[in-house]
């Protein structure tokens, strides 16, 4: 596929994102931008919430990562399953109880000031490292097969990038989100399942002679319960992969901002139960088809690409799309299903630090209501300055898998965040509020302490997805430290 027919596509996929803007930004205040009204059907939001959660890193990174961890990473998944049900009916009955924009607002009601602005700097930092991470995964790839051709720096891949996610953001924001994931996530769906049944169809199999296949018990192993030492250990994983969903659903504003424009709370449980059983087998499709690629590469002499002269297992599903010969439908699909997962995740996620910023850090519903929807606009422009900086940096420092390197900065991150909701939730303490900061900064810093420790120094155990959850219980037992008892 040529550079200019995938800039074509890019160009139609985005008018087609700028029309349903269009449609829905109509009415362009702040009570739509940040929550829609409270007007969205349930199984809209469910549908479209896993797009932005598979997103660009799932789609590319997690085929990549099948050599190197096989099927372990379902593990993870069917903790993620676990985590989504206790967002269901642990968190969101509290977020519907309060009536908040931004979640980061119960720790007001809750610790007070300083809690509220702790809790929003740590979700701060959190995404915008992952919406950095997802963006860049996509960059590189434009860069690669689209950029390079014409000779244009990455830099202005990635401005280009965010400076169209602002396009169909600006105005309806939550509202145009909505609506545009549900499309991105057809878009990708459809493109798995396809790349599934064209490589197939290249080899000679039909999907049953695959699963049944030799070549795919090569990489087919699920479960670790070896030894428990081992990073991937199934218990390790399952838990790593609950609080993982708990922290970055459940305690994300990013996500539960489409959760928040529901109808009613009901509604938002029959989302999130809805979407946590379907996200589970589209992942499962996922692994199946990163099997399916490394068949097909070894089958025809096809080798991990190069980028910065180092090998990338991110660019070997774009690679076989795109150059092994398997032809323009398979391409197309592939374009599609890139750009949708890429910016289902990223155009929500622009808009959730817009919100986060605006009501967590300026209290914009204090402001004078004729500035208020101007001062949005003015955010939601820095937010957008901040992304494209960020995944500039990407380029020169991030040399591991994607996926891991996300989930192992979400341990440093959302830990401190784990650890304010569950204080806040399971006892009755108040605290010191004014040093709330002071001990979700030591716990970050002591868990990245803990997680350089090598597994020489720890008797053969490896750290993985449980510093998560540890990073939450330090933070925990840092507050207790500073309660204050009451019985109110």
């Amino acid at each position: 596929m040529s550079p200019v027919s995938i800039l074509i596509l890019i160009v139609s996929y985005f008018s087609i994102l700028i029309l349903i803007s269009y449609l829905t930004g109509k009415d362009d205040s702040n009570a739509v931008f940040f929550k829609a009204n409270k007007q969205s059907p349930w199984y809209v939001v469910a549908f479209g919430m896993i797009g932005a959660s598979l997103s660009g890193v799932t789609f590319i990174s997690v085929p990549g990562w099948i050599e190197g961890s096989q099927f372990s990473y379902f593990q993870v998944v069917l903790g993620y399953m676990f985590g989504y049900f206790v967002v269901a009916f642990i968190l969101l009955p509290l977020y519907y109880k309060h009536n908040v924009t931004s979640i980061y607002e119960y720790l007001m009601l809750r610790f007070g000031v300083v809690s509220h602005k702790t809790g929003a700097f740590f979700f701060f930092i959190s995404r915008v490292i992952g919406a950095a991470f997802r963006l860049f995964l996509v960059a590189i790839v434009l860069q690669q097969f689209v950029f390079d051709a014409w000779d244009i720096p990455f830099e202005i891949t990635v401005i280009i990038s965010i400076l169209l996610i602002w396009v169909y953001t600006n105005k309806g924001g939550i509202k145009t989100i909505i609506w545009t994931d549900t499309l991105q996530t057809l878009f990708m769906l459809t493109a798995v399942i396809l790349s599934i049944y064209f490589i197939n169809d290249n080899l000679g199999w039909s999907f049953s002679e695959f699963l049944a296949s030799d070549e795919l018990k090569n990489y087919d192993k699920i479960f670790v319960t070896d030894s428990f030492l081992e990073r991937s250990h199934f218990i390790k994983s399952f838990l790593g992969g609950m609080f993982i969903t708990i922290c970055m659903t459940g305690l994300d504003q990013d996500m539960m901002q489409k959760n928040l424009t529901c109808k009613s709370l009901k509604d938002a449980q029959k989302n999130m139960v809805t979407f946590s059983i379907v996200l589970v087998a589209a992942t499962f499709l996922f692994m199946l088809l990163g099997a399916l690629l490394y068949i097909y590469a070894n089958k025809n002499n096809i080798s991990i690409p190069l980028m910065d002269g180092n090998p990338r297992t991110d660019l070997l599903f774009p690679e076989i799309a795109l150059n092994s010969g398997l032809g323009i439908t398979l391409a197309i699909t592939f374009m599609l299903g890139l750009i949708a997962a890429a910016y289902s995740s990223a155009d929500s996620a622009l808009t959730s630090l817009t919100t986060s910023f605006c009501v967590d850090f300026l209290d914009i519903d204090k402001k004078p209501e004729k500035d208020q929807k101007s001062l949005r606009k003015k955010i939601h422009i820095a937010m957008s300055i901040l992304l494209i900086v960020v995944i500039i940096i990407f380029k020169y420092v991030l040399t591991s898998n994607v996926i891991d390197s996300l989930l192992t900065v979400a341990g440093y991150t959302y830990g401190p965040l784990l650890g304010l909701f569950a204080f806040g939730i399971f006892t009755k303490y108040k605290v010191k509020d004014k040093y709330v900061w002071i001990v979700a900064l030591s716990s970050a810093i002591i868990i990245s302490i803990i997680g350089s420790i090598s597994p020489e120094n720890l008797g053969g155990y490896t750290l993985g997805y449980e510093l998560l959850p540890i990073n939450g219980l330090i933070t925990f037992l840092g507050l207790l430290l500073i309660r204050i008892k009451t019985t109110n």
